[in-house]
């Protein structure tokens, strides 16, 4: 299985902090939000090589980075080639670009560079494989319906099917939020591609579920105990520093 990251955005929310420096980068409680990332990762035995996708900008500090850190996987950093915000590929283009690039014929763990949280991922994997050949998604339950209104959030049924997904809804329907955490196997990898092949495909990974839903089975698998942080402004991220600094 390979893992790609998904850390080729600008943050321009996050400004100044992320003027230089990526958003997978920055400390939170004395440790990069990329580091806490490969903790998750490192249990994954089936998992052999990280793609971490960039752009041109910040290409050379995740290659620094890497020279200082310490993982037993391989570590590939990937310029997608973008320069700024206006030419990003969007997570779905880099997921696609990494695919073809690097020519990936393996399962695909993908996680956002911004996600944080703490989880065993191998039992996240076992659930993926026992739905396979389709594609499993990872879900937060935020627990809190006003809170819901600023996610994408899912409905499943009781297989864990996902039956519906609406973006930022006004009235949520659940507190499943999408965490962009996804797992396509192998024989699925093409689906990226046709995807983006659509007139309306958009970059977001939300649009990409919404899609995708309609279309073929999607399972998505529940995490309810664990903190969850999506780090999008300065307020998630000094509530992330403040949540981790506790343990």
């Amino acid at each position: 299985m390979k893992v790609l990251l998904l850390a080729a955005g600008y943050a321009t929310r996050l400004y100044p902090l992320t003027l230089n420096t990526p958003k997978p980068l920055l400390p939170v409680a004395g440790k990069t939000v990329m580091g806490y990332i490969f903790d998750l990762i490192e249990p994954l035995k089936e998992a052999d090589e990280v793609f971490i996708v960039t752009n041109e900008k910040f290409f050379r500090n995740f290659e620094d980075w890497k020279k200082g850190f310490k993982s037993s996987k391989k570590i590939t950093v990937v310029d997608d080639g973008t320069t700024s915000n206006d030419t990003r590929l969007g997570a779905t283009g880099d997921v696609e670009f990494v695919i073809e690039k690097q020519n990936i014929k393996d399962d695909l763990l993908v996680l956002a560079g911004d996600n944080l949280f703490k989880a065993d991922l191998s039992v996240f994997t076992k659930f993926c494989a026992s739905k396979r050949p389709s594609i499993t998604i990872g879900l937060y339950d935020i627990k809190d319906l006003i809170l819901a209104s600023k996610y994408g959030i899912v409905s499943v049924d009781k297989n864990n099917k996902v039956i519906d997904f609406k973006e930022k809804p006004a009235s949520p329907p659940s507190t499943l939020a999408a965490m962009c955490l996804y797992f396509f196997p192998k024989e699925r990898l093409d689906i990226m591609k046709s995807y983006l092949g659509m007139d309306n495909a958009k970059d977001a990974p939300g649009y990409f579920l919404e899609w995708l839903y309609k279309r073929e089975p999607v399972f998505g698998y529940i995490f309810k105990d664990k903190k969850w942080f999506d780090i999008g402004d300065k307020k998630s991220l000094e509530e992330a520093d403040k949540e981790f600094r506790k343990e």
